[in-house]
């Protein structure tokens, strides 16, 4: 009986997926909608007994429809709640409400369908289409030119060109706004990039890329206080900040975790904002680096990047990523003296090489 059940089971498995370039292709979608890929992941979540997750979409409802109350007067039970998780048939609106998104749009009755109908930039356009079919190529929603999906997307990163002419389009917008667009209607996703983009992240998709770079170096002298050896390793093989947290910050590590993981970690990010990236980075670098055998077998530039784009699969694990942020030993005041120096810093390097100039 046994010999029998695996044979069905294997004959089921061969016919709902095939092995491309040793990735396993699924004819059928897991319950986010992938086909394959490193997010991929068939396996059913292990998530709280249904019962606990009816009262926390209860408790969420009745949060949601006294909003205003919450945010003013009661903003730590929110906190408290994001760090719990969001029970997913709320997640989409939560998202929305937590933001500002809700807000904006609003606010802004009929923008989303006049910046559609605007011509645009050529130049950020033709970007955009260039970049349409990279974004989650194995999610059902984006896997073909003939599914709605693309031409959503390229109507929410074409509005926000529109909407922002000063910034246009970015490379890192396009996997930012395919993920929410996996999560509720295109124009709740066209004010929730824009949110991303002009207040969680601000002036990260600029040209220049300053405040990323800034924002590498705050992570470096946070890194510095918290795992020490972790940061003397990098330093040892000339791992600029640049060189590992650019990807995870510009895309706020939608191209970098686990599906299950990533979504509580957004929970927590829309709620406590960019500091959650940091951590979640940290707990990255800590968890592949944080061991004498880890760093001994990353010898040079090469290996220790390596690693870091390949963590492991226990530090990427939904419980263990999201309590490994939650205990991180860091304060307010570690973020705003951390920031306060590199902008210093960066300010300084900046008039330096002006100064340089001018007398060139």
């Amino acid at each position: 009986m046994a010999h029998l059940i695996n044979a069905d089971t294997i004959s089921e498995c061969s016919e709902a997926s095939t092995l491309v370039d040793g990735s396993v292709i699924s004819t059928v979608p897991d319950r986010h909608g992938f086909l394959g890929g490193s997010q991929y992941s068939p396996e059913p979540r292990q998530g709280p007994p249904p019962v606990i997750v009816l009262r926390r979409e209860r408790k969420w409802l009745k949060m949601l429809n006294t909003w205003n109350f919450y945010m003013e007067r009661n903003y730590r039970k929110i906190k408290d709640r994001c760090r719990k998780g969001i029970p997913m048939s709320i997640r989409p609106r939560a998202w929305l409400y937590l933001c500002g998104g809700r807000t904006m749009m609003n606010n802004n009755e009929g923008r989303y369908q006049e910046c559609l109908t605007e011509p645009g930039d050529p130049k950020c356009l033709e970007d955009i289409k260039k970049d349409i079919h990279r974004q989650f190529p194995q999610h059902e929603m984006f896997n073909s030119q003939d599914k709605p999906g693309q031409q959503e997307l390229f109507n929410v990163l074409k509005a926000y060109t529109v909407y922002n002419p000063k910034i246009g389009y970015c490379q890192a917008q396009a996997p930012v706004a395919a993920f929410f667009l996996m999560h509720m209607p295109s124009e709740q996703a066209f004010w929730c990039l824009i949110s991303i983009s002009d207040r969680y992240l601000k002036d990260y998709y600029s040209p220049d890329m300053e405040v990323v770079q800034r924002d590498g170096f705050i992570l470096e002298g946070l890194l510095k206080k918290v795992c020490p050896q972790v940061y003397r390793h990098l330093k040892k093989v000339n791992a600029e900040p640049m060189f590992y947290c650019t990807e995870w910050f510009l895309c706020a590590f939608t191209r970098t975790l686990p599906w299950d993981t990533l979504l509580r970690v957004w929970d927590i990010f829309l709620c406590e904002g960019v500091k959650v990236l940091f951590k979640t980075a940290l707990v990255l670098l800590i968890g592949c680096l944080g061991t004498p055998k880890s760093r001994k077998n990353c010898p040079g530039l090469c290996e220790t990047l390596d690693r870091l784009r390949n963590p492991p699969e226990d530090i990427l694990s939904e419980e263990n990523l999201i309590y490994s942020i939650n205990r991180l030993d860091l304060t307010e005041r570690d973020f705003r003296e951390e920031h306060k120096k590199q902008t210093i810093k960066l300010k300084t390097e900046k008039l330096s090489k002006e100064n340089g100039l001018d007398r060139s």
